[in-house]
């Protein structure tokens, strides 16, 4: 049975993608500064845990706007998109729905494998359980260069995300970046000459 269209996004999907894009990108700031050869290792333990703590979150809320998108009925695609835009969009979209899921799996696999066994602390109230991965160096370094990998495919991703949102809302003045904001994106804006 096919999905009726709508012409914006709901609350429930302008929410869930503010708040796992704020997070997303508090967390790439944190993996970078947690990983400096000369921190604290106080401070450093703490910014792993919250770390954690905050990949744990994003993967909760990946599921949830997973679910949802798997439900809510698809919003329509603005009529001056053109079809390289269209599959361009469609794609990049949903490389960002798997990868908020594969790299907080992935996170949890390197915690699960660490031979240092140190718990994962949910903001300080609750011990995550381990993964039933084996527990190795070299599973610690696989996973770790996964997720890796894949959080720099993330940042690339996002970064073209946004210049495609800024793209059509400053040059192209379409109602793309104004249905995430809760605009009903029917009357496109006026166009630069």
């Amino acid at each position: 049975m096919k999905k009726a269209f709508r012409n914006s996004y709901g609350l429930s999907a302008i929410i869930l993608h503010w708040l796992i894009a704020v997070l997303i990108c508090c967390l790439l700031s944190l993996g970078y500064i947690m990983t400096q050869p000369d921190i604290d290792p106080g401070l450093q333990f703490s910014l792993f845990q919250w770390h954690k703590s905050f990949g744990i979150l994003v993967l909760a809320l990946a599921i949830i706007r997973g679910v949802h998108w798997c439900f809510a009925s698809p919003v329509t695609p603005i009529a001056e998109l053109s079809p390289v835009e269209r599959i361009a969009s469609s794609v990049v979209h949903r490389c960002l729905l798997v990868l908020t899921l594969a790299v907080p799996l992935a996170g949890w696999a390197i915690a699960s494998v660490s031979p240092l066994n140190i718990p994962t602390f949910l903001f300080n109230l609750y011990v995550i359980p381990d993964l039933p991965l084996t527990r190795s160096d070299r599973a610690e370094e696989i996973w770790s260069y996964v997720h890796a990998t894949l959080a720099y495919t993330v940042l690339c991703l996002v970064v073209l995300h946004i210049g495609a949102a800024l793209y059509h809302h400053l040059w192209k003045r379409d109602p793309v970046l104004l249905r995430m904001l809760g605009k009903n994106g029917q009357r496109p804006l006026e166009k630069r000459p």
